[in-house]
Order: structure tokens, then sequence, then C-alpha cells
């Protein structure tokens, strides 16, 4: 009797790399990282757990295939501003990066820590340290200044999908903030910078941010 890792001859496969990864990009959304688990992938796909390790042998290897996903496109949207200077191409593709995680629940916990070498994050990586070098920035500077980038919007976003997940109470984290800071008279500059410290405004809070690694940039240049 055949299995659903082992097709009976001449039968197609049930399953296969790229349905697998889909199938995980789909529960991922529907219930986020922490449930998303091989035997659970496995029940969505209709198929043993023993099934998937064919593809992926372990969580991590999905997890890495999964963020390869999440970047196709990503360089693409760099396509197009060859006119435009260095510092808008790399915030065009910082932009880019931040909105392929934000479309995946939990989109950044996926990303962080899986090292792809796929076409999609090989290619986001040339395409900003190419956009370096050409501005004058010296191999090793472009090269940092891959990893400060990629490190800042990935945290961003980390935090972002963090304070506004649904399991998390949505506002929770930053009304945790406002009760410590506003209970006692110990904290004075942050009480008048309150606003901004529990402003739900993400996309202020990034771009402030990467402007100012820009702006870094350029005086280094």
């Amino acid at each position: 009797m055949s299995s659903p890792s082992t097709p009976a001859r001449g039968r197609p496969s049930r399953i296969d790399r790229a349905l697998t990864v889909r199938t995980a990009l789909d529960l991922l959304d529907r219930s986020g990282l922490d449930a998303l688990t091989m035997r659970r992938l496995a029940d969505a796909m209709g198929v043993q757990a023993g099934a998937l390790y064919r593809y992926y042998a372990t969580k991590q290897e999905l997890l890495t295939a999964m963020s390869e996903q999440m970047m196709e496109g990503v360089t693409a949207s760099a396509v197009g501003t060859d006119d435009a200077s260095w510092s808008e191409r790399l915030a065009t593709l910082a932009h880019a990066l931040r909105k392929a995680l934000l479309a995946r629940r939990d989109g950044a916990r996926v990303f962080a820590g899986t090292h792809s070498t796929g076409v999609g994050v090989l290619g986001f990586a040339e395409a900003l340290v190419g956009i370096l070098r050409e501005a004058g920035f010296s191999d090793d500077d472009a090269a940092l200044s891959l990893y400060t980038v990629a490190n800042f919007t990935v945290g961003h976003t980390l935090e972002e999908q963090a304070a506004t997940d649904p399991e998390n109470g949505g506002t929770t984290g930053v009304e945790k903030l406002r009760n410590a800071v506003t209970s006692g008279s110990d904290y004075p500059h942050l009480n008048r910078a309150l606003s901004a410290l529990t402003s739900p405004d993400f996309d202020r809070n990034f771009a402030f941010g990467l402007d100012l690694l820009v702006e870094g940039l350029k005086a280094r240049l």
C-alpha cells in the first residue's frame, strides 16, 4: 500500500515543496507561528507528518523556505528607480522588506535568524550592497550597512507585529508602558515624550529610524 510520502507508481505525489510552503504560510496567517507545527501542517495538507520530512528535514528548514517565499518580488520593487538617488533606492528596498514581512502574520519572527541563501534573500542583499558600492562606499561599509538596514527593518517589524498581534491584546504593551510611566514622578522626561513613545503610527516610526540611518550613511560617505 502506498503512503502520501511514497506515491504509487505512475501516480503523482499529493504534496511537493512548493505546496508545503504555501500551505505553511496560509496556516501561519490563520494561527500564528507558535501554532505552526509539522503535525498541524500535515493535518492541514491531509497527509501523515512523516511525509513532510521528505521535503523539509526540520522545522527550521521549512521556516527558511517560508522566508525565501516571503522575499519573492522584494528586489523587483527597486526596478525602475535607477534615476533616483542612492539613498532613495536604499529606502525603497528597506520599505519593500518591511512590507513583505508585514504581509504575513509573524512574518518578521519567521524571517529572523533563518539566514536563507535563496535567490530572494541574496537578490535583496546584492541589490542593496550594489547601490551602496556604486554610490562610492567601500566594500566593507556597504556590507555592514546591509546588516544595519536589514537588522533595523526586521527588528522594527518584530516589535510592530508583536504590538498589533490580537493574541497580545493589541495595545497591551502600549498601555503597560503608559501606566508605568504615569504611575509616579520618577520619569519626567518619559512623561514629556509619552505621546511619541506610545504612538501607534508605526509607518512614521519606521520612516524616522530609516532616515537616521540614511543621514548617518550620507555623513560617512
